[in-house]
């Protein structure tokens, strides 16, 4: 699944040496604005120590992880909905992104510039809103006029549910609130789709620290989790500095050093999976000597979508998925167990996958 997270936040606050951590490539990390001009993009695999443990077992030829994409978006300034600051070509950017991760400076540093010349996260966090507020609706004027005429005069359901849309959101937009809050039916939320609005995006603010407030926060950490508290939206709190240093170490070496930081992970890896799950999306396994592989599927996907993934035609010829949990083969040791133990199913085209199932597809083309 080509799903993504944008990188989104006011320039130097961290985006894009988060960004190189995430993903090891070369985006310009420069103390100055714009340093970005196009949206980097990087595939990232997400950890996932159940794989790791199914590997133990199975013993394949070979192990591939299922990945997401994150794109680094140049930093936005106030006015961008006007088109300040490359502002029209970045918020095009955010746009077809599907989530957006939005970084907001929580440290203090007198060597790194502030575009807005002191450290608010509140603030940082409410230029940006407001931005991409604006540019919403700016979508919805344009599109206000025509439909409704078109409403008026139709009686096309699909017409009548874009207009009924339009005045929700038009109606949240000016009260200063994202497109996501509207109280849309899902007949409508449909129609709103083609409007393409950033502000109806998933939204997860990543606290970017330094060390100390890594594990104990800050005045500004707290700032910015009672705001997602208030949202109803998610804090990742990562020192993009450190996971730079790590990202660069040997595994053996990252081991010995997140050791000696009291760390059981990288910080990244719980963005990854933050952002994993702001997508709504989790992972079934295919197991098997030649391979063990990860696969991405939205949640409430049933088994022929699963399958899906893998090719259309095994969604289109689908017959059946023969499917056990990733649990039964770690408590049981092996296939072959699980099989005796009488948990080996066979499931239909109604079967709704479980996060972390083990799936063998039978299709017929």
């Amino acid at each position: 699944m080509a799903l993504n997270c944008g990188i989104v936040g006011l320039p130097n606050v961290g985006k894009s040496t988060i960004f190189n951590a995430l993903t090891s490539a070369k985006a310009q990390a420069a103390n100055y604005p714009f340093c970005t001009i196009d949206p980097n993009v990087g595939m990232v695999s997400v950890p996932d120590a159940r794989q790791d443990r199914i590997t133990a077992f199975v013993k394949p030829n070979r192990v591939v992880p299922t990945t997401m994409e994150f794109i680094d978006i140049a930093g936005l300034v106030a006015g961008a909905s006007k088109g300040e600051g490359l502002g029209n070509q970045f918020l095009g950017h955010i746009r077809a992104t599907d989530a957006i991760c939005h970084v907001v400076r929580c440290f203090d540093d007198d060597n790194v510039i502030h575009v807005a010349g002191g450290v608010n996260p509140l603030s940082d966090i409410d230029i940006i809103n407001t931005e991409l507020m604006l540019a919403d609706m700016d979508s919805v004027e344009k599109r206000w006029n025509k439909s409704e005429k078109a409403a008026r005069m139709s009686q096309d359901p699909k017409i009548k549910f874009e207009w009924e849309a339009l005045k929700k959101l038009r109606e949240v937009l000016e009260a200063g609130k994202p497109a996501r809050v509207a109280d849309l039916t899902d007949d409508e939320r449909i129609a709103a789709r083609e409007l393409f609005l950033i502000t109806a995006k998933p939204v997860l603010y990543v606290a970017n620290v330094d060390e100390a407030g890594l594990k104990d926060g800050n005045k500004w950490v707290s700032m910015v989790e009672q705001r997602a508290a208030e949202e109803g939206a998610q804090v990742v709190r990562i020192c993009g500095a450190l996971e730079a240093e790590i990202s660069q170490l040997e595994p053996e070496e990252r081991k010995e050093f997140l050791a000696e930081m009291g760390l059981e992970e990288p910080g990244l890896n719980r963005l990854i999976h933050s952002a994993y799950k702001l997508l709504g999306l989790f992972t079934y396994f295919t197991a098997g000597v030649q391979e063990v592989r990860a696969w991405t599927i939205p949640n409430g996907a049933k088994a022929p979508q699963a399958a899906g993934v893998i090719h259309s035609d095994f969604e289109r010829g689908f017959i059946r998925a023969d499917a056990y949990h990733c649990e039964e083969l770690f408590k049981l040791g092996s296939e072959q167990a699980v099989k005796e133990a009488g948990l080996y199913r066979s499931e239909g085209k109604e079967y709704v996958v479980k996060d972390g199932d083990i799936l063998f597809f039978k299709f017929n083309v």
